[in-house]
């Protein structure tokens, strides 16, 4: 039995510490400070490659961070840990003090105290007003206040006191902030069960073909929730017509736009009859509860490939910029030679044709070093190789389409035959007579397409919580109390009593305010001489005993 109460009182003061106000703080704190590590570090699910890349070139750094999961922050076992725990410290927190706020509120405001000279804020006068009709006007100014009314049964026998207290909003408001941040939390933790975001490159001039968001396999890059199949996406079509960046004069990207054209109907086959809308960053397309984001830019270079036979062969390519400063890109192209040329698999398959090599849209060559100048497509150039050999496009292994297997050419797969720099238009012809030319380059965008049906509901509970947290800040908790009674000289005297359960700066102008229109609604008569002491009369908090006040002269 020792052993068993032991355990329950140690269970008792964890629940205690787990749901005091403090532990939720700092639970908080230490959820900002853990999702801190996302968003400096590339994340696994948003860019495996980055990642990957991020461990090569660190080395035992990258390792030990991925075995920490700091690129996998927001899926890892101490972020969802933390979360758990914040969640179950704000319902442990918050529920107790929404049902002490409810009895709070079915309670009556306190008893007069019997001394309210000893208030922070007091005043007194005397008028020519029977105590029944002093306590009226009393009970009249505090309209809107919790009033409780004690008519000789109070402290203080034969006299009349009224308790009245306000600024239950400040708790109502924090508890509102709370429980809104608690549904805030539950909204981004069912949005990862609910989520679609999908990621395409699309090639932006009117010949492109429209992206229709049907199914998953129509993107490059795909991620959902747990509960999202795919099978009911939100069904639109859009058609990339152009794309326009705006640089300033040392290169630094002004604005990106991109005009395109889209429907929602998806049985509709004629783009000219779809609705056209300017997409720019931070400014997405929605289309239901779907939002179509302009993510990023780049350059497509084409290139045609005439074999000896006169057959062509015509791609163009997006290529990954590797200097987002200048946009100098990487890239490759495959190219399968035509079927007549060679009958058997084998050969056909040792004469693929690659390209790998980078793009400038602004070229500037020192020597035959290519690099670019300026991110704007003035005046383009390619510095490329050109191999000859098996390209792996038919292995159905997944392969970067940014760059070649190294593999492939250090085993003598891919045979080098070429290394050229060429302006559009021009060419270079291989031993055999194969002709590759560079024939220039088309802009590409990268679009995310986001669909989150909680989305709202974080904005919502947003909302309310700054709206709770405003309350919390600007509402005052204060009580006012009044005794009225009748003096030794038989003339009716009102004490007024005043004080903040939060108090600041200003407060006492308000009871000041409720102290002045009391007298001067009132027939005041003057104070008598030789009752002037801190009894008769009081003054409000700030004010030194002998400074004559107004209340000492009516």
């Amino acid at each position: 039995m020792p052993r068993f109460a032991s355990v329950t009182a140690f269970l008792r003061n964890a629940w205690r510490t787990l749901t005091a106000m403090r532990t939720a703080l700092i639970l908080l704190f230490l959820l900002a400070v853990a999702a801190i590590p996302g968003a400096l570090l590339p994340q696994r699910s948003l860019n495996e490659g980055k990642v990957l890349e991020y461990i090569e070139e660190n080395g035992w750094l990258g390792e030990l961070y991925d075995k920490l999961q700091l690129f996998d922050v927001f899926s890892s076992w101490w972020f969802t840990a933390v979360y758990v725990l914040l969640f179950v410290s704000l319902v442990g927190c918050v529920t107790p003090r929404s049902i002490e706020l409810v009895k709070q509120l079915r309670t009556p405001p306190p008893l007069t105290p019997r001394n309210l000279g000893r208030m922070p804020h007091h005043a007194s006068y005397r008028t020519t007003e029977s105590p029944e009709q002093a306590a009226d006007r009393v009970q009249g100014a505090l309209r809107g206040w919790r009033v409780r009314r004690n008519d000789g049964d109070g402290r203080v026998p034969d006299t009349i006191e009224l308790s009245s207290e306000r600024g239950y909003m400040r708790e109502v408001g924090n508890i509102v902030f709370h429980f809104a941040l608690l549904a805030l939390l539950i909204m981004f933790a069912a949005g990862k069960f609910v989520y679609a975001e999908g990621m395409r490159v699309l090639i932006a001039n009117a010949e492109s073909p429209a992206f229709c968001n049907t199914t998953p396999s129509a993107y490059d890059s795909f991620r959902a929730g747990l509960l999202v199949d795919g099978t009911d996406l939100e069904q639109f079509c859009i058609k990339i017509e152009d794309f326009r960046a705006d640089y300033l004069p040392n290169g630094q990207a002004e604005m990106f736009t991109s005009n395109v054209r889209y429907t929602d109907e998806i049985s509709t086959t004629d783009p000219d009859t779809w609705e056209h809308f300017e997409m720019r960053v931070n400014h997405p397309l929605r289309i239901g509860g779907t939002r179509v984001y302009l993510q990023g830019h780049g350059y497509a270079p084409t290139f045609t490939v005439t074999f000896p036979n006169g057959e062509t062969r015509t791609d163009t390519q997006h290529w990954q910029p590797t200097e987002l400063q200048t946009f100098l890109s990487s890239g490759i192209m495959r190219f399968d030679p035509p079927a007549g040329m060679y009958p058997d698999l084998a050969d056909r398959r040792e004469q693929q044709i690659a390209i790998q090599g980078l793009f400038a849209p602004t070229a500037q060559f020192d020597g035959t070093l290519l690099s670019s100048r300026f991110p704007r497509m003035d005046d383009p150039a390619v510095a490329i190789d050109v191999y000859r050999g098996d390209a792996g496009l038919d292995t159905g292994r997944p392969q970067s389409v940014f760059s070649l297997e190294p593999d492939l050419i250090e085993s003598g797969a891919l045979e080098r035959e070429a290394r050229v720099n060429l302006r559009p238009g021009e060419s270079t012809t291989l031993a055999d007579g194969t002709e590759v030319r560079f024939d220039g380059a088309e802009e590409f965008i990268n679009i995310q397409v986001s669909e989150d049906p909680t989305q709202i509901w974080v904005g919502v509970f947003a909302a309310v919580m700054m709206g709770g947290l405003v309350l919390s800040l600007m509402v005052r908790r204060r009580r006012v109390w009044a005794r009225v009674g009748v003096d030794d000289d038989g003339v009716t005297r009102v004490d007024l009593g005043g004080l903040a359960r939060t108090d600041r700066s200003g407060w006492g102008r308000e009871f000041d305010d409720l102290r002045d229109r009391l007298v001067a609604e009132s027939t005041v008569t003057p104070v008598l001489p030789g009752a002037t002491g801190t009894d008769d009369t009081a003054s409000s908090r700030g004010t030194h005993p002998g400074t004559p006040r107004k209340d000492d002269t009516r």
